[in-house]
């Protein structure tokens, strides 16, 4: 049996850390490394996540020293902005090392490979720095990439994620008293995930985010202006041609609820409907922010940039 690839994770305490610790413990060609948390220094990882087996301990390692211990990849699972020390760091020590950010920082950095492989597997593989897509971004390009072609103005996507998508520092956005019986609109301009999907599909955006009760789960519902009238059956069969060999990406008549995103590794998208007059489409995804939205896209990556198949240690 060869040796399997060592992957470095730094920000190993938060959410989506969580979610990756699990899918590398179950992954056949992965092994955790070192988990970087400076919270919970020197407690076991099994505390948080039983699935490692490794007897991994959370370590406080600073950028120079987390550069300095052996791993084919490093993932950046640490908050807007935290991402720049560390990468600089790996790129003046390990400088063929592979890194995976999870944050903001490099996603409109043309020096990195984007990485959404349902819109683009062949820039992944073998590629040494892969920025992940946000959560939301990879839900409204999913819709909307289909239609791109056909737009007649500017969608209008209405977005609610539940709070772990907040992150864990305190905030309004994330204390389930704040949130109880309650929606929160936030950012209801300029968010960044509209400006990432903005971007990276060239075209122009306007999203409305909100966060509710539940600790996970997301959707989009985009209402999408056409150049030229559609009927119900013609939209979905778009969609149908555009994701049908497409392993996580579900399609169905009925939109999806929250529901149906919470705990799935990829996206269900449905609801396919039309204006009177056609020329206004309808469509909704559901995903987990926390899986296809952060984590699993991660292990997609990986295994892309390492060669391996993309969907090995995702099993749903």
């Amino acid at each position: 049996m060869s040796e399997p690839f060592l992957v470095g994770l730094i920000g190993a305490r938060g959410h989506a850390g969580r979610e990756l610790i699990r899918l590398i413990a179950g992954h056949p060609e992965l092994m955790l490394a070192y988990a970087v948390s400076r919270e919970w220094a020197g407690r076991a990882v099994a505390e948080i996540a039983p699935e490692d087996q490794d007897e991994c301990i959370f370590e406080a390692l600073g950028p120079d020293e987390a550069a300095r211990r052996r791993a084919d990849v490093v993932i950046l699972a640490v908050p807007d902005g935290a991402a720049k020390p560390y990468v600089d760091a790996l790129e003046r020590d390990a400088p063929h090392r592979i890194i995976i950010d999870l944050s903001a920082d490099y996603r409109f950095d043309d020096a990195w490979v984007y990485g959404l492989p349902e819109l683009g597997r062949d820039p992944i593989r073998g590629a040494a720095r892969i920025a992940n897509p946000g959560c939301y971004a990879t839900a409204m390009q999913l819709v909307l990439a289909p239609l791109v072609d056909r737009l007649g103005g500017v969608p209008a996507v209405f977005g609610v994620s539940g709070y772990s998508g907040a992150g864990t520092k305190p905030s309004p956005r994330n204390d389930p008293e704040l949130l109880k019986d309650n929606l929160m609109p936030y950012a209801l301009t300029g968010h960044k995930h509209e400006r990432e999907a903005a971007h990276h599909l060239g075209v122009r955006i306007r999203f409305m985010p909100h966060v509710h009760s539940a600790f996970r789960g997301l959707i989009v519902t985009a209402h999408i202006p056409l150049k030229e009238p559609l009927t119900a059956s013609a939209l979905a069969e778009i969609f149908e041609k555009t994701y049908s060999s497409e392993p996580l990406v579900t399609l169905r008549n009925a939109p999806p609820e929250l529901k149906d995103g919470a705990g799935r590794f990829g996206v269900m998208i449905g609801g396919f409907d039309v204006s009177e007059d056609g020329k206004n489409a309808v469509v909704v995804a559901a995903e987990d922010n926390l899986l296809k939205g952060a984590a699993v896209q991660a292990i997609q990556n990986v295994n892309l940039a390492l060669g391996l198949k993309e969907l090995t240690g995702i099993v749903q």
